[in-house]
């Protein structure tokens, strides 16, 4: 027995104290990189017809897969810059972020300044590329709310010191994104703080006045717009003759595309609907022609992907909370709300489960600010796993 003791502590000293943990989230770094690839594949599939329209005559056949390779190929020059900043620099910079924001959210509204594209002013010109603040935002909410959260942790039970300041922020910049307009860009926004606020310990009264106000606020914005009015009874109703060519045009395009894939898809390349049939199959609608060519597997793999990155960054977070950083866990888990909530919306109008919304699938649809902020916010969660990592080696060693 003493020689087996002996041995033993002959193996544990000279046994290195560096751990074998990896340091990266390998399940998050997967789910992301397949997502990012299926989007390139899809876009390049979805987009090869747009240039035989009117719309897009002047443009080649590979000209949106070859610029969303380079937005993807810019948004990992910027993750490379984004996982060398400690989890502290950006908790710094949370409000002069947000301000920025701001600003540019002005910036766009002001004629000669912002770009206007389908009666909508969410673009910036920034030489022969278009920058859309709106994206930037959704991160700059996420980083103002974790801050703010951490910050008035001890008054989040009272309405006028927790919440009012933030809520009046908030407002603000719903009232610029409406102006643009940009409602789908407020319910991600909103869910985003209101999850954050959830998390971060608020009243669960307060909590729920607050989302009892939120919901008879946009039932009002919709019924006061008489377009959105037209989306609901429409998808109430998309089969109506007086919609199919108007209002329910795009969701019954989108049923018709994932009715033909049944199962398995028609295969790659082999979708008719993206013939200047669908609007915007590249972009909003994305899902639709990935259901008609792969079917449900191919939407069902999806769905498990985005799952897959919804759950590491909640895991994530809750690592960083147990290990005394709250910032850095609400700042993960507001990620995951964030591609939740987006993708939720975007696959359940595609599926005819929602009202017709222009929101992207993140990760995956055709855009330039929007892939380069996904890929910043995964970034950003690596960056609080690797913080996490070390510290568990300082523990173990």
């Amino acid at each position: 027995m003493s020689l087996f003791a002996e041995l033993t502590n002959s193996v544990n000293a000279v046994r290195p104290t560096r751990t074998t943990l990896r340091n990266y989230d390998l399940p998050l770094v997967v789910a992301t990189s397949l997502l990012v690839a299926i989007g390139i594949l899809m876009v390049y599939s979805a987009a090869i017809a747009l240039a035989d329209g009117p719309r897009f005559s002047n443009y080649g056949r590979y000209y949106f897969v070859i610029r969303q390779t380079l937005y993807v190929g810019v948004g990992l020059f910027v993750a490379a810059f984004v996982l060398t900043l400690p989890v502290e620099a950006w908790q710094r910079a949370t409000v002069w972020i947000f301000v920025l924001t701001m600003l540019l959210l002005v910036m766009v509204l002001i004629p000669g300044i912002g770009r206007r594209v389908n009666g909508a002013m969410r673009w910036l010109p920034v030489g022969p590329v278009t920058f859309q603040p709106s994206e930037l935002m959704k991160l700059a909410a996420l980083l103002f709310t974790a801050d703010y959260t951490i910050r008035k942790q001890g008054q989040m039970h009272s309405p006028l010191r927790g919440f009012l300041p933030i809520a009046v922020s908030l407002a603000v910049v719903a009232g610029l994104l409406l102006k643009e307009p940009d409602l789908g860009a407020v319910i991600v926004v909103v869910a985003i703080s209101m999850g954050i606020l959830f998390l971060g310990g608020i009243n669960a009264h307060i909590f729920s006045g607050i989302a009892l106000f939120l919901t008879s606020a946009f039932a009002l914005i919709i019924w006061l717009s008489p377009f959105r009015t037209r989306r609901i009874f429409a998808y109430l109703d998309p089969w109506n003759p007086e919609n199919v060519l108007k209002d329910s045009y795009q969701l019954s395009h989108s049923l018709v595309a994932i009715g033909r894939g049944q199962w398995t898809g028609v295969g790659l390349g082999g979708s008719v609907e993206k013939l200047h049939y669908l609007p915007e199959a590249h972009t909003d609608f994305i899902v639709a022609v990935i259901g008609e060519e792969l079917g449900f597997a191919g939407v069902l793999l999806m769905i498990v992907l985005f799952g897959v990155v919804i759950h590491r960054c909640f895991e994530i977070g809750r690592q960083a909370i147990a290990m005394e950083r709250p910032f850095g866990g609400l700042v993960a888990q507001g990620v995951g709300i964030w591609f939740g909530v987006q993708s939720f919306i975007n696959i359940g109008v595609c599926l005819g489960l929602l009202p017709t919304k222009g929101l992207t699938l993140p990760l995956v649809s055709y855009g330039g600010t929007g892939i380069v902020m996904n890929i910043c916010a995964v970034a950003l969660v690596l960056r609080i796993d690797f913080e996490n990592r070390n510290m568990m080696r300082g523990v173990r060693s």
